[in-house]
């Protein structure tokens, strides 16, 4: 069933999820940076998520940047999200993407735009899989990052790689491109930021097969993270629960079923 849901995804275009609360120059400097590198026929659209905590010169800048986009020919939206939180401003952008394909990423440089093409070029040779960036990875690095978060970090990557079997170097890393129904048809629990390791996880038990490409972080230089040191140890509760999940828990409700209708 697996090879015949592969068979059936081709990539066309993506959509570039941007979630926004206190970033200004980052922010614009992150859609510029994506304009001037990707190949506009693979651009489906870009959606600025945004809350009542987004600050009024964020909303600002985002307006100057889906000008923009807009004279380049780009869609652009501003979404409101519903859903409490990061874990979910993400999730209510998935169930909008219209794009083949869609990137979760941030926009405060610490996931680095320049990386954005590279994922769409990998993507491109397996549509069906999941491509996603690693700081760990030969050719990555961290500039700037707690020393601290950065040894529990690479702890954290080995025991979650060994637990699921996978040879993974950055599993926890929330800069990946999927191919957009399977994201759509996963059912999503995290709210907070432990949902980037469930992006990884849950494709991985379905057997999704997870590609990585080398990228640089480097610590934002405007507004506060909202990932904390303690909030780290928040992804080893999803970590342990998810790796007994069955496919139907996985799974929104009702599509275990077409699934395997589709596979017949």
């Amino acid at each position: 069933m697996r090879e015949k849901q592969i068979e059936e995804i081709t990539f066309k275009n993506t959509s570039i999820i941007l979630p926004a609360i206190n970033e200004t120059f980052s922010f614009e400097q992150t859609v510029d940076i994506i304009l001037r590198t990707c190949d506009r026929r693979d651009l489906c659209e870009l959606i600025a998520v945004v809350c009542e905590r987004t600050t009024k010169e964020c909303l600002a800048a985002i307006e100057r940047a889906k000008g923009r986009c807009e004279t380049e020919g780009i869609p652009f939206t501003v979404l409101w999200q519903e859903r409490p939180y990061a874990g979910g401003a993400y999730q209510d952008a998935i169930d909008r993407c219209r794009g083949s394909h869609l990137v979760i990423m941030s926009t405060d440089l610490e996931t680095d735009p320049d990386t954005v093409h590279e994922l769409i070029e990998e993507e491109k040779k397996h549509p069906g899989d999941i491509t996603t960036a690693s700081r760990w990875l030969k050719g990555g690095s961290f500039s700037g990052y707690d020393r601290k978060k950065e040894i529990l970090n690479f702890i954290f990557q080995h025991i979650f790689s060994l637990y699921y079997g996978v040879k993974m170097t950055d599993m926890t890393y929330g800069f990946r491109i999927f191919p957009t129904k399977l994201m759509q048809h996963i059912a999503w629990e995290e709210l907070r930021h432990p949902f980037f390791l469930e992006t990884a996880l849950k494709p991985v038990r379905l057997g999704v097969q997870m590609h990585e490409i080398p990228t640089k972080w480097v610590a934002r230089e405007e507004g506060e993270s909202q990932n904390t040191f303690l909030q780290t140890f928040a992804y080893l509760r999803p970590a342990v629960r998810i790796r007994f999940y069955r496919k139907e828990r996985i799974l929104r409700q009702g599509e275990t079923k077409e699934s395997e209708e589709r596979g017949k």
